[in-house]
């Protein structure tokens, strides 16, 4: 199973549209370090339960981790410190980062780091047949539908996305 260092904002994305789960039918391990767990997955409550519940796992991060965050604080002064210790995470350990914060992907790529979002997860559970193409169709509909607000996503994405989809029989 391949390892996914955590962001926080798509989970709250899939929250949004109450789909958290879905995520959890790709083949990956989602990790996040657990202070972050902790202090960013506070609201509403339960989330933080409901992630871990559905297969999130806190992990403690290591000194080279935790160092190489620290020396990015100048670096990269648009990041938290959470982000910048997801991103270490991804780094060190070489994984995949899941992001949908741009500065944070912007950091990703100058770091050499592999970036996955809301969009990317989505994408792979429909070509993967994890979900159904109404399912994916209602998950863009309904991330387009707060996007702006709640949800914060390239808007033409996801519409070339509902475009390609209305092409396609549903049968």
């Amino acid at each position: 199973m391949e390892f996914i260092s955590s962001d926080t904002n798509v989970w709250i994305d899939f929250r949004v549209i109450s789909r958290t789960n879905l995520p959890f039918l790709l083949p990956f391990t989602y990790i996040m370090y657990t202070e972050s767990m902790a202090s960013e997955l506070l609201t509403p409550v339960g989330f933080h339960e409901e992630l871990v519940n559905a297969g999130l796992v806190g992990v403690e991060i290591t000194y080279e981790e935790f160092t190489l965050a620290d020396s990015w604080g100048s670096i990269y002064p648009r990041l938290s410190v959470p982000d910048r210790i997801a991103l270490a995470i991804a780094k060190k350990r070489n994984i995949v980062l899941l992001t949908g914060d741009g500065a944070l992907r912007k950091a990703a790529v100058r770091e050499n780091v592999s970036v996955l979002g809301t969009i990317g997860i989505l994408d792979k559970l429909f070509e993967g047949n994890y979900i159904q193409q109404g399912e994916y169709q209602y998950c863009l509909s309904e991330l387009m539908k707060h996007n702006g607000a709640d949800v914060r996503l390239p808007s033409a994405e996801l519409r070339k996305r509902l475009e390609n989809l209305s092409q396609l029989s549903p049968y």
